[in-house]
């Protein structure tokens, strides 16, 4: 079945398979699909055709090579791409607009800040398909990452600043902090960078590959979730 790629897509969301698009930037590859590695706007690039009138044949040539896919990408939409009035409509109706406040059982998609032996701080950016307005600050303990062998659980290998997690809320926590947890396959890491600084591919439930140097690297594994 044919299935149309989102105009707007999250870390790790579908957007279709490898044999209908070749990857670009804001994306990667697994199982034959490719995923978005970005919160941003998804394009297509269709293949740059050869100029001039098509050549006539006066020869036996060999088959043709098999035309060439087009490009998928998800880049960061631009504030300066609205349309003209847009921006004064979008000021108009963000005081209207209420505020989304995560609650126990949302899962969210927050980026690490930093990490203690004990716990991950994270700062939640997405709360279901919204993206909020303020950053709220979050925790997940050594106990709330994996659910087995919660004792061989580290945290330096299951997270790394910059990570960008996919987490479920499972409590309100204190004043500061909502406390979450990465415990079912389908939560963790979704987007990670590597040491020498490039956008890594998951390879197992632990492991992301460097594709440039081909390092690898731990992490908890966001297991990659179907459209």
């Amino acid at each position: 079945m044919t299935t149309t790629p989102p105009t707007l897509a999250l870390p790790g969301q579908l957007l279709g398979p490898a044999a209908r698009y070749q990857p670009g930037p804001g994306t990667h590859l697994h199982d034959a699909n490719l995923y978005a590695s970005l919160l941003g706007q998804v394009h297509i690039t269709q293949p740059a055709r050869a100029p001039g009138p098509a050549k006539r044949l006066t020869k036996i040539t060999p088959a043709p090579a098999p035309a060439e896919l087009p490009t998928i990408s998800v880049a960061v939409a631009a504030s300066n791409t609205l349309p003209p009035g847009a921006e004064r409509d979008v000021n108009k109706n963000k005081n209207k607009r209420r505020e989304v406040l995560p609650e126990v059982g949302n899962v969210v998609l927050c980026r690490v800040i930093r990490i203690t032996p004990r716990q991950a701080v994270v700062a939640i950016l997405v709360c279901g398909d919204t993206v909020l307005e303020a950053e709220w600050q979050g925790l997940i303990r050594v106990q709330d990452v994996r659910a087995t062998e919660k004792d061989r659980v580290r945290i330096y290998e299951s997270f790394r600043p910059g990570d960008v997690v996919r987490a479920e809320v499972i409590s309100l926590g204190d004043q500061a902090n909502y406390y979450l947890s990465t415990t079912r396959n389908e939560l963790g890491v979704v987007l990670a960078v590597s040491e020498a600084g490039n956008t890594m591919q998951p390879v197992s439930w632990k492991e992301f590959r460097d594709p440039e140097t081909g390092a690898m690297e731990l992490r908890k594994v966001a297991q990659p979730q179907p459209e």
